[in-house]
């Protein structure tokens, strides 16, 4: 690894704050460096982390006290936070069995003031920390970092409405990676912010505003110049929507000018009330390749520095099969419309984009919007189909049951990154989504073990036109030769029912074949949660076998079958409650107790009962 001689002298915050200012974009090249070095072996969250490194060095030498919070949205900007906070050495293990996360963890650090995962989640924990520092008395000040996608969610918008209503010192650090500004309006919007966030202009407006307020002659005039103060800010500025909303707003300024950002944070700071200051910062900043494709940098596998090519590239994922199925019948059936909520790329959903735009969706974070944006579409005669990652899923639950279900609306949902996920952790496994799925009234489950299963899934559930929920996996499933038929409701007998049968679904059926093999046990493919297959368990019941059920997945599919089947001995062989860290998906089979040992004890348990 390359030498870094600022870093090495960093082991905290208080030494960051010791080193002179002018050495400051030096160590932000080096920071960025360094991330490179380690990202390329572990992968992670790159683009992102590399645009923000000046923005949270700036953010270290303003927010110092013990007292003081730093909230990122997400985590996938924080990889410096994590390097300048004690976890230089430590940040070799990233997302490493045992290492540090990807993301913001308060069990990691007690600089990791909340921790993150998902989008859009800062402004509302970073506001609940203010007003418990208020209501306890405690010192210290809260700033929120949140990105320009993450500000596309509602619980953000809701955020910033109690927020500026609150009148409480929130300091909100808007980070933006996509926009650009003009030289001209640039150098105005820096000026006018800088007067205004000045604290002797803020005296004097809250001086001037207390005279006038003491009349009624006082009040007209007030209220005249502040009309009159709107108009021009609307003219000059038109970026009057968070000040609308009861903030402050200073920007936008250079996010890699380091000593502009202190200063404008440390304003930001002193006016003691709500204030969003607006950066602008590059996505990728500082390694060419990834400035040149920011999103193939947003999160990546292993890499090489030199070329930027992933050791995992060349496999063809489930994401795509699922995309480009729905591409074909799309050109079939003009009424299938595609939506994504910021995930064109991650879903596979990106050629259906290119061929078909204005049937292409993509609302931004925004999972709830999607699903009864899905539903409004189906209700006037179209097949939406939506692709959402499991664990965001989760947010929107309600809007599934509510709008999409109860209704019985032709929505179908591509349930992506179904299961366990590896490297991400905890905040981003698929393995709660069966349990709240098959919940649900209406709502198909389909989870299919192959390629080809998928495909023929995709299309069933688009021509049954009923609501639907297709789980299947990060990476890759294998291709699927000689199958049975994919039918509606059906699962399939791959060896003869025994005395034990393992009732497998999705990526856990080449596991369980290879355990009935040596076992001698039977193995059913469960390729339907919901509905059960209830002709063939009739079939188990009356042959009165044993069953173990294996899921990647918190109990979903076992907890129904044992309950149709009260009178069989029925075996759950899912993942245990609670979290699952960060490791290589194998390793998190291991852990959950589902992985190919623990498969084999079951049968064995199950044979000796």
């Amino acid at each position: 690894m390359k030498e870094y001689p600022l870093l090495q002298q960093l082991n905290g915050p208080k030494d960051l704050m010791a080193l002179p200012e002018e050495q400051l974009p030096a160590l932000a090249e080096e920071v960025r460096g360094y991330m490179v070095d380690c990202v390329s072996k572990n992968g992670g969250h790159l683009a992102a982390s590399l645009g923000a490194v000046d923005l949270i060095i700036a953010l270290h030498r303003v927010y110092t006290e013990e007292k003081d919070r730093i909230i990122f949205d997400v985590g996938h900007q924080a990889y410096a936070h994590k390097i300048l906070t004690g976890r230089r050495d430590a940040f070799t293990t990233l997302r490493q069995e045992g290492g540090i996360s990807g993301f913001p963890k308060r069990e990691e650090s007690p600089y990791d003031a909340f921790n993150t995962g998902h989008a859009s989640t800062s402004l509302s924990a970073a506001l609940g920390m203010v007003r418990a520092k208020q209501l306890l008395h405690e010192p210290g000040h809260v700033a929120a970092v949140i990105g320009d996608g993450a500000l596309t969610g509602g619980l953000a918008y809701e955020a910033l409405d109690d927020g500026g209503d609150s009148k409480l010192p929130l300091v909100v650090v808007l980070n933006d990676n996509e926009m650009s500004i003009s030289k001209n309006v640039g150098a105005m919007s820096r000026s006018l912010s800088r007067l205004r966030a000045s604290r002797g202009y803020n005296r004097l407006k809250r001086f001037v505003v207390r005279v006038l307020e003491t009349g009624v002659m006082g009040r007209r005039v007030s209220h005249r110049i502040e009309g009159f103060k709107n108009r021009i800010k609307r003219f000059v500025l038109q970026n009057t929507f968070f000040e609308e909303m009861g903030f402050t707003y200073l920007g936008p300024i250079d996010g890699h000018d380091i000593p502009q950002m202190i200063s404008m944070l440390q304003e930001a700071r002193a006016l003691e009330r709500p204030v969003v200051v607006h950066v602008l910062t590059q996505k990728g900043k500082g390694y060419g390749l990834s400035e040149q494709n920011p999103e193939k940098f947003h999160g990546i596998a292993p890499f090489s520095p030199d070329t930027g090519v992933t050791a995992s590239a060349g496999s063809v994922s489930c994401s795509e099969v699922f995309g480009h199925t729905v591409l074909q019948l799309a050109e079939e059936d003009e009424r299938i419309v595609a939506i994504t909520a910021a995930m064109r790329d991650g879903t596979g959903l990106r050629p259906f984009f290119e061929c078909f735009p204005d049937r292409a969706f993509d609302v931004g974070i925004a999972e709830e919007h999607a699903l009864t944006m899905a539903a409004g579409m189906a209700a006037e005669g179209l097949r939406p189909v939506a692709a959402i990652y499991s664990s965001f899923l989760q947010r929107a639950v309600d809007q599934l049951c509510h709008d999409v279900c109860l209704q019985k609306l032709p929505v179908v949902i591509g349930v992506d990154r179904a299961g366990l996920v590896g490297q991400d952790g905890e905040t981003h496994q698929g393995i709660y989504d069966p349990a709240l799925l098959c919940a649900i009234p209406n709502l198909s489950v389909y989870e299919p073990s192959t390629l080809s299963q998928l495909r023929a899934m995709v299309r069933l559930a688009v021509e049954r036109q009923e609501p639907a929920a297709i789980r299947y996996c990060r990476g890759t499933l294998p291709e699927g030769e000689g199958e049975e038929p994919v039918v509606y409701g059906r699962w399939a007998t791959l060896i003869s029912p025994t005395d034990v049968v393992i009732l497998a679904a999705g990526t856990l059926v080449p596991t369980a074949r290879q355990v009935a093999e040596r076992t001698g046990c039977g193995l059913v493919e469960a390729r339907f949660l919901k509905p059960l297959d209830h002709d063939l368990l009739n079939r188990l019941r009356e042959q009165g076998c044993k069953l173990v059920v294996a899921e990647e997945n918190v109990a979903a599919l076992g907890l129904y079958v044992a309950a149709y089947c009260p009178e069989l001995q029925v075996r759950l062989l899912c993942l245990p409650d609670g979290s699952m860290p960060h490791a290589s998906v194998g390793r998190q089979r291991t852990l959950g107790g589902i992985d190919e040992a623990a498969m084999e004890r079951a049968v064995q348990q199950m044979r000796a009962l």
